[in-house]
């Protein structure tokens, strides 16, 4: 089977490795020119965690983790407010992943000789009895008997194949931002903690990175989902009346082609298959940023499709099976992260006061089981039903 991957983050790259892994014959189109340098920290848990374990991948992620000892509030002076462990957010182990450095795993353990395409754009899908037809925006044309859309929540292939975004796409209110800069201050005060302003509205986070560097994280409420022109002018005025080391932060701004910047959003579709083409990851179920587990919910959807349509009859049985078995994993995790959005970012006063006091009594010892439950759902042990562990390829 030939198979086309369109997006070479975080879930393309797992489909790759995977299917590749399966005998596959594979080739990833990305339409950047290059890897994207740009993310934030992840907490890296559930079912992608047990899936790079299925594929030999988790000690190479192990090398690049950091050790996060807890999430922290803090006052406009710097002054803790409440905190909680990290690990309380998993039931299972959980490492601490700057998103640049999972895709980089990824994609170091490809094998040698698969077709990895930067600055190739796809510009149009025939489908075909037997398969597709791609066409890239220089001419070029690619024939594959499998199109798989990972690139992303802006996905070209669903736009292509199954209309616009708007028709799927449900804002949640919020817009992010992240980057990266150099503030040996703030490295040293932050520590091995992610430090976020107990704020309402808005509110902005920092980790202390390996290299001396700081990661930022921000959030801000906004009605309008459209994302602003200059982005660098909307994260200083949305932010300037933060208080501790954000005005610092802010004047570190670094130009915006060194800035994250989205909607925080998800992706709602009746179907995430159409003939020879699927969707996999954020492309077809975004979670939203602030739900988290996107990126291990889009390693194991890449996994599971990879294992479903090797494994199947034919490829349009593979597929199908992929979305039943898949699909209710992703619809739980989307519907826990709607309720979550509320409490990360509190609205009001009220809210605000009420999430410090749950962050408290959440570090009890008897209720300390019911925080992953309530920001990542139901665990589902789907991916530790397939084959044992793959060596991977070096």
């Amino acid at each position: 089977m030939r198979a086309v991957i369109c997006g070479a983050g975080i879930a393309g790259l797992a489909l790759a490795n995977r299917l590749s892994a399966l005998g596959q014959d594979v080739t990833v189109l990305e339409r950047s020119s290059g890897p994207r340098t740009q993310g934030y920290m992840i907490d890296f848990f559930g079912p992608g965690y047990d899936a790079m374990r299925a594929m030999g991948l988790l000690p190479a992620l192990q090398e690049v983790a950091y050790h996060v000892s807890e999430a922290v509030l803090v006052d406009e002076h710097g002054r803790r407010r409440a905190g909680i462990d990290i690990r309380q957010f998993a039931e299972g182990d959980l490492l601490s992943l700057m998103r640049p450095d999972l895709e980089r795993v990824l994609r170091e353990h490809l094998p040698p000789d698969l077709d990895l395409r930067y600055g190739a754009t796809l510009t149009s899908v025939m489908p075909r009895p037997d398969g597709v037809q791609i066409e890239l925006a220089d001419g070029s044309t690619l024939d594959a008997d499998l199109l798989i859309g990972a690139d992303g929540i802006h996905s070209t292939v669903r736009r292509l194949v199954f209309g616009p975004e708007a028709s799927y796409l449900r804002y949640l209110g919020f817009h992010t931002a992240a980057y990266t800069f150099d503030a040996p201050a703030i490295h040293d005060e932050v520590g091995g903690r992610f430090c976020l302003t107990d704020t309402i509205g808005s509110q902005f986070g920092f980790y202390a990175l390996r290299d001396g560097r700081v990661a930022s994280f921000a959030v801000h409420r906004v009605a309008d989902p459209e994302l602003p022109k200059d982005i660098r002018a909307a994260i200083t005025s949305s932010y300037a009346d933060l208080g501790w080391v954000v005005p610092q932060a802010l004047a570190l701004c670094p130009d915006e082609d060194q800035i994250y910047y989205d909607q925080v959003a998800q992706i709602v579709m009746p179907r995430w298959t159409e003939g020879r083409v699927a969707l996999v990851g954020d492309a077809c179920g975004a979670v939203s940023l602030l739900a988290g587990q996107g990126a291990s919910l889009g390693i194991a959807g890449a996994f599971v499709l990879a294992e479903k349509v090797v494994d199947s009859s034919s490829i349009e049985a593979g597929l199908a099976e992929y979305e039943r078995v898949w699909r209710p994993v992703v619809e739980e995790k989307q519907k826990v992260g709607r309720s979550a959005a509320r409490w990360f970012l509190p609205s009001s006063q009220l809210e605000l006061v009420t999430r410090r006091a749950l962050l408290k009594v959440l570090r009890l010892p008897l209720l300390r089981s019911l925080l992953p439950a309530a920001i990542a759902g139901k665990p589902t042990t789907l991916i530790q039903d397939f084959p044992k562990p793959n060596a991977p390829v070096t």
